[in-house]
């Protein structure tokens, strides 16, 4: 083979390597049955093939305010941590019995010195031990690409390599867990999905 015909090959093959290697953007847009968009849904990409992830997880804050948790809804990382800093007058016990990460922080005012750490992949639903109308759920994933909707429905899963993906998408109201949509990422996409609701109490 030629050498103006071999460089020539190989400079298209690390031009499509180079392309194919650009992160993408994927939008999802959440919505009920009553096509109502859907405020707080978790929405997580979980690759089907192998992908270098080079994101650590990120820790985060679940404050009581006005004796309510805030954010109503969390999403982390496996190995991400949540401190839980107490901004009311009064005293809170904040407890998970969830098989994802059961812990208990004893009735305490201002900041626990030790963040909790969230170990494993699920759902963990949290409460408080003195003020039983409390709670908030920590949903905890297996991959660094997530997000969660605004008031619109939308959210923006930015920085995915490109390939296929299974789009899961979860919310404290939703009746049944349905199957993942299977996306194919090669460059930015956007994504429509219905859920079926319960009523909002």
């Amino acid at each position: 083979m030629r050498p103006t015909v071999l460089r020539t090959l190989l400079a298209t093959a690390l031009l499509a390597y180079a392309g194919s290697a650009v992160p993408a953007s994927l939008t999802v847009h959440v919505a009920d049955q009553s096509a109502a968009p859907v405020e707080d849904a978790v929405v997580y990409a979980i690759p089907t093939g192998p992908v270098v992830v080079n994101r650590s997880p990120a820790n985060v804050e679940i404050a009581q305010v006005k004796l309510a948790f805030t954010p109503l809804v969390t999403v982390i990382q496996t190995g991400g941590s949540v401190a839980f800093p107490n901004r009311d007058t009064v005293r809170h016990h904040v407890y998970s019995f969830s098989p994802a990460k059961i812990f208990e922080l004893r009735l305490y005012a201002g900041l626990p010195t030790t963040p909790v750490v969230f170990d494993k992949p699920g759902l963990v639903v949290l409460g408080c031990n003195i003020h039983d109308r409390m709670v908030a759920y920590v949903m905890v994933v297996d991959t660094p690409w997530f997000g969660k909707t605004s008031a619109d429905g939308h959210v923006k899963i930015a920085g995915l390599p490109a390939g296929e993906y299974k789009v899961a998408v979860w919310n404290p109201r939703l009746k049944a867990d349905g199957m993942p949509k299977t996306v194919n990422v090669t460059a930015d996409a956007s994504v429509d999905t219905v859920v079926d609701l319960k009523p909002a109490s």
